[in-house]
């Protein structure tokens, strides 16, 4: 009788938060080597939040895109390529015209090895002399992970939309 997890990938998880959360997750969603995305609120006190909690700004939470990806065909390095590269991370609270606490720029760890590749990229990026401003970006350990409402989930996808900002 053989193992029916030796088909299954290994996978790993990874969170980003990089402003409203539709857009993050429809980057994340179409890469390669990620097997599924999950837009929720993480970062903040007030457990069970909802939308429009955490819209108030009172929660400490940020709009974050939980990623689940096989290791084996995307680094976690990659992920970080993709999450500076498609974000501003010099502006506090703020991603376009979107601007609250909910919206800050943060990376959450799951474990020892995220938190170095997370700091050395970004230490890396700041040397590169790629901003004019200090990156402002957290990278904290990752806390419970509340999703978001399911109209939330895939927005853009299910909307047939490839981003939410013109």
């Amino acid at each position: 009788m053989s193992d029916m997890n030796e088909t299954e990938p290994r996978t790993e998880t990874a969170t980003f938060a990089a402003g409203c959360f539709w857009g993050v997750e429809e980057l994340f969603r179409k890469t390669d080597g990620v097997i599924s995305t999950m837009v929720g609120y993480t970062g903040g006190q007030t457990e069970n939040p909802t939308y429009e909690s955490v819209c108030s700004d009172r929660t400490g939470h940020a709009e974050a895109v939980q990623v689940t990806y096989d290791p084996s065909k995307i680094s976690y390095e990659k992920l970080l390529d993709f999450f500076w590269g498609n974000h501003n991370p010099t502006t506090p609270n703020r991603q376009g015209p979107d601007v609250g606490s909910q919206y800050r720029s943060a990376i959450f760890y799951h474990t020892p090895e995220q938190e170095r590749l997370a700091l050395a990229s970004k230490d890396a990026l700041e040397a590169s002399g790629k901003y004019h401003s200090r990156i402002v970006t957290e990278i904290v350990p990752a806390g419970t992970f509340y999703p978001a409402e399911d109209y939330h989930q895939q927005y853009l996808a299910k909307r047939g939309l490839g981003t939410c900002h013109v």
